[in-house]
């Protein structure tokens, strides 16, 4: 199936996935690293769950780093930020949708095994514990900005 997003205009996000995964519903994909051959990277996208059960994205992979894992920003409880790894995974409620952003929660990619390029795109697995697994290829965007583009809406 192809579902199309918006990025700094419209670009195609390719989806393939079970019957199951018909309910989920991938926006707004990008990853970017921090600097031109950084090792590592990060996916932001926006799930969207419009069935009648919650699900839970559990689990991402991709041959374009050596590790993946899902991240978020918690403070130490001395002000400063850090990324932690969630294993349980983000809870995509149903009829309502996950915002995976910087400076949130994040599809972390360490030990990338080639530097992200404007505009290529990185296959990368999403599995959820309902829906199964979707492969998506995620646009690289190393020019936006926080915010920029992002459906804020719900």
């Amino acid at each position: 199936m192809t579902i199309f997003l918006r990025l700094a205009g419209a670009a195609a996000l390719a989806l393939t996935g079970t019957a199951a995964s018909a309910d989920i519903l991938i926006k707004d994909a990008y990853a970017r690293s921090s600097m031109a051959g950084a090792k590592t990277g990060a996916a932001f996208l926006i799930i969207e769950n419009t069935g009648a059960e919650d699900d839970r994205l559990i689990d991402a992979r991709s041959d374009a780093a050596a590790r993946v894992e899902l991240h978020t920003h918690e403070d130490d409880g001395n002000g400063v930020m850090r990324m932690v790894h969630v294993e349980e995974g983000f809870v995509i409620a149903a009829g309502g949708q996950h915002m995976l952003k910087r400076g949130g929660d994040h599809i972390m990619l360490m030990g990338l095994t080639e530097p992200f390029e404007q505009d290529a795109p990185v296959a990368v697995t999403l599995v959820f514990e309902k829906a199964g697994e979707m492969q998506i290829e995620i646009p690289v965007d190393l020019e936006r900005q926080p915010g920029h583009g992002m459906n804020h809406d719900g």
